[in-house]
This record gives structure tokens, sequence and C-alpha cells, in this order.
């Protein structure tokens, strides 16, 4: 991972927003987290312009600056010119003053060291023999170049970037100096570090910004005017060329800002289509105003930023010493990065885990960040990304799981949406209500198949209906039904289990209980009616056997 660039692991959410705005896809994803793989990235800064969760940070060398003013040498900044359009209606001579209170010894503004630059470019048109000059001033497109573009480095411009120049001049006039520049660049912290000995320290806007406001320090609105300031305007597009003469015999003279524009700019100079040509190329949409670490309350303004700038920079050039030209040379050698690249067997195999089985179930959305889902599939093959990162793949999974889970339910499904029209009906519910298939009920009324009262009602009052026992007369059927509103989905979900025929079987049982008990009735009275006429019978028998023995007690009293 580039030093300059840190990551939150905590905060990352696996959008994948970093990854589809990354122009050379310098990021891994492993883990459900996201790696920048440093000797891939060019250090242009859109991860951290576009991380909605602020997961990618640039690191902080505030407290390295304050080590160096404690060393008792004199600190110098050099402060970008694009300083003008972050902080508004602030000129150089109140940055000075302001940036003095923290305890600098000075400051200048790079502009002077673009104007050391862009001398050096006049002549090396003038006097080289050069077909094609790339200019070398962001440091982004030189690692895109260094790293993706190899056959095009004769192209790039071997002078120092003005940040450089002026250090180096600053360096000459106070030997004893240590310097750090201000800017709205993440690269330049890698470019310091890399090239040793000019630049000692790289602070951002939002790094001085916070300094300042800790210990208290108000900028000054005061606006200077300086004619001889003309390379004030480098930061914008098109501001190199402002600066120059461009009178090189043949040359054609273009400005390109933005790395998709330069990519196809690189590509066309690696095809032999351009020649003769001197070619500013800025890695921001923008050029530097645009720059990822320009303060965020700034980032939409790019007609205002330039302005400001236009309006603050002279017609003329700054006053400098022009070094010789050996002196601002600077060399780039190719960084090798490239990962193995994998055959078409492993690609293909990779397709298809992903659920591509044919080209025509290559969507290529780019929802994952890639442009295409073989791109995706040689990331994959690479260690640089995971099959879990394709939407349609997740979607289609999901769907399939869901799917087979609603369709083998042995309940009935069906899901509607506010205006009661069927969004989704599982075949127990179609068997329930004899629908041949899901298409002749989806996206219909359900009217058309039931009684609608019951889900208007949980509609209407929010209130769910849970395990009502019901008998669907046009099916002849028995459901034991509950219907759910989820609020959040805006669906309402009924479910209906079939009860047919345990009603039957309770019907039968409670035929069997009844006529059971009609037949003890019917044998118990009959017992009664036999019991009264045994009864009655044995009354008789008594009386008649009374009488008789009274007679007999009678006749033997007589006698």
């Amino acid at each position: 991972m580039p030093n300059c660039l840190t990551l939150k692991k905590s905060n990352c959410k696996n959008c994948y927003k970093c990854i589809r705005h990354c122009p050379v896809k310098a990021i891994r994803f492993s883990g459900n987290q996201a790696h920048i793989i440093g000797n891939e990235c060019i250090l242009c800064g859109q991860c951290f312009v576009v991380c909605p969760q602020n997961a990618k940070e640039i690191v902080n060398e505030t407290e390295k600056v304050k080590v160096l003013l404690q060393t008792g040498e004199p600190v110098i900044v050099s402060l970008a010119p694009s300083f003008i359009a972050n902080y508004d209606g602030v000129g150089i001579h109140s940055m000075r003053k302001a940036l003095k209170k923290l305890g600098f010894y000075d400051v200048e503004e790079t502009a002077v060291g673009a104007t050391i630059v862009k001398t050096e470019y006049e002549r090396m048109l003038r006097e080289d023999e050069r077909d094609i000059v790339i200019t070398s001033c962001c440091h982004s497109i030189n690692l895109l170049i260094q790293k993706y573009f190899p056959s095009t480095l004769e192209y790039l411009a071997d002078v120092l970037s003005p940040m450089q120049a002026h250090c180096q001049d600053i360096k000459t006039r106070f030997p004893h100096a240590k310097t750090v520049f201000i800017g709205p660049c993440v690269a330049k912290k890698d470019e310091a570090e890399h090239y040793e000995g000019l630049v000692d320290a790289v602070l951002t806007f939002e790094e001085l910004t916070n300094w300042l406001k800790e210990e208290k320090i108000e900028l000054e609105q005061e606006l200077d005017n300086d004619t001889c300031s003309r390379a004030r305007f480098f930061p914008t597009t098109g501001g190199i060329l402002k600066t120059m003469a461009q009178d090189a015999p043949g040359y054609i003279y273009m400005a390109l800002d933005g790395i998709e524009n330069c990519v196809a700019a690189l590509k066309d100079i690696e095809n032999g289509h351009l020649h003769k040509c001197f070619i500013e190329m800025s890695a921001c949409v923008g050029s530097c105003v645009g720059g990822p670490v320009m303060e965020k309350y700034h980032r939409s303004s790019p007609v205002k930023d330039y302005m400001a700038v236009a309006q603050f920079a002279g017609n003329k050039d700054f006053d400098v010493s022009q070094p010789k030209a050996s002196e601002l040379k600077k060399t780039f050698a190719y960084i090798e990065h490239r990962l193995p690249q994998p055959s078409e067997t492993e690609i293909n195999s990779i397709l298809r885990q992903m659920g591509k089985f044919k080209p025509s179930q290559e969507l290529n959305c780019g929802s994952c960040g890639y442009n295409t889902c073989r791109e995706k599939a040689v990331a994959i093959a690479q260690g640089k990304a995971e099959i879990s990162m394709c939407l349609p793949y997740l979607k289609d999974k999901a769907e399939s799981f869901s799917d087979t889970i609603v369709n083998s339910s042995p309940n009935g499904l069906i899901v509607l949406n506010e205006q009661l029209e069927v969004q989704q009906i599982n075949a127990a519910a179609r068997r329930i209500m004899n629908i041949r298939s899901a298409s002749d009920i989806l996206g219909d009324q359900v009217i058309r198949v039931l009684d609608p009262a019951v889900f208007v009602n949980v509609l209407n009052t929010g209130r769910d209906v849970r395990d009502q026992r019901v008998y669907l007369a046009e099916y002849k059927r028995y459901v034991e039904q509950t219907v759910v509103y989820d609020r959040d989905s805006h669906l309402l979900i009924g479910i209906m289990r079939d009860v047919t025929d345990e009603e039957s079987e309770r019907e039968k049982k409670e035929n069997i209980s009844r006529q059971t008990i009609e037949v003890a009735d019917k044998v118990v009275d009959k017992q009664m009616r036999i019991v009264q006429e045994i009864a009655s019978l044995l009354g008789e028998t008594a009386a008649e056997t009374k009488i008789a023995l009274a007679k007999l007690k009678e006749s033997i009293s007589d006698e």
C-alpha cells in the first residue's frame, strides 16, 4: 500500500465505489475489505474523494512539520498556486502572515518553480529534437506512464516538477533551509518521499486548515496584484500552455485533463497516431484546482475556481534565476506491477462460477467496479476480486434461494402490492385456487381469484390477521389464512394453509359423534321403556300377590 494512503478497515462497507472510480483498478477486495495495491496505484486520490464512509485516509504529516520547525533551521513553505481557489479572497501576503505565526521562516509560491519548469519546456522544444513531449508536472500522470505505458516513457519530459524545481531553488538560496510543500495533491507526498533531498515534507490544504484552526489563526481577506505572476495559471487545465510562448516550429500544443482522456492519448501515442505534439497532462479534471485534497466544499466549483486563479494571475513571468538544464533533469524508470495473466480456460471457469455460461449472460453492468465481466474474472484469478462482488450473480442467487423456499413450501403464498395487484404466487397457492400458471394472475387484481376484503382491512388498519379459518366456496376448500403488511417493502403477504382434509376429517368425526350420541340416546330411551314396563309388570304382580296373601290370611284367621 502506498505510504501516503491508509485504509480504515472498520469503515469499509463493500460498496465498491472506490474500484468503480479507480482508473487503473488498483484496489483489491478480500475479507469484505478494500485494500489499495501499492505497486499498481497511481495516487490520483479518486478513492479518497468518492469513499462515502471516509474509509480512505491520507497520512497526515503535520507532526513531521512541527518537528522540522523545532530544529532551529529555517523552514520555508512552497505554496501551490491553487491555494487561491481553496481559500477565498486570501492572497499570498495573508497566507505568509498566517504561516509565519505557525513558525515558518517564509512562504513562497510554487508558481516560481512553475516559471522555471515552463522555461525549460520551451528550451526543449526549441533546441532538442523531440517528437512528442508530455509534461511531467503531475506525479499521478508520471506514475501512470511508468506503470501502464512504459513504451511512452521516452516522451515524458525529463524535468523536475514545479514543486521540486521551487524547493531546489529555495535550497540554493538558503542552503540550510528545510522545505515544505502545501497543496491539493496526495501524489506529491509520494513524489517528495521518492525523490529525496528536495522536499522535506508535504501538507495538504486540509491539514493546513486544521492546523490553523487548532492554533486559532484566522486568514485575512486580502488580495495582492502582481503582474509578474503568470505561472499562477499552472493549476488550471491549459494553464501551462498559457504561460508558454507556443512558438516552436511544427509543434501542436494541447492540454488534457482527467485520466480517461490522458489514457486515450497515450494509447494513440503507442499506436503511432500522434507526432510533433506538446501535451499538457493532468490527472484531475480541471487540473490541480480539481485536486483530491482541495477541501470538499470547493470540489463542485470548477468555474469559480478557474476564475479565482485567472483573476489572481498576472501577465508576465516571475523574475527567476533559471538553472542550467542539467540541474533540472529528472529520470523516470519503468515500474513493474503486472500480475500473471490467467489463461482463457481459467477465465471461462470463473465466468461459469459467476453464473455466466454464455456471452449473452455477461451483462458488463459495472456494478462490481470493473468495466466487463471478463475484466472481473481476470481480477478474481489474480486475487484482486471476489465472485460475490457481482450484483446480478448475488441477485440471481438470492432469488433462486428465495424461490426454492417459496415454491417448496406446502403453504400457499400470495404477495400483493398496495394496489392489490398480485406480485408473486407459489405453486401451493395455485393448487388451492386452481390456477394453471403464475403468469395467468401476476400483475392482475387479486379480486380475480380471492375476496380482497381481508387484504383491504389489513392495509387500512395496519393490523395483521393470524390463522383465520375461512371457507373458499368457489374452490370448495377450507384454509387458515394469515395476512401480513410489510410497510418497508409496501407489500401484503398472504399465507394460506389448506385445511380442507382436516376440516373434512373433523366433520366426519362430528358426524360419527353425532350418530353415536343418537344411537346412545335411542338405547337409553329403549332401556328406560323396558325398565318402566318391567316396573309396571312387577307392580301389578306385587299387588296381586298382596291381595292373594291377604285373602289367605283372612281364611286362616276364620278357622
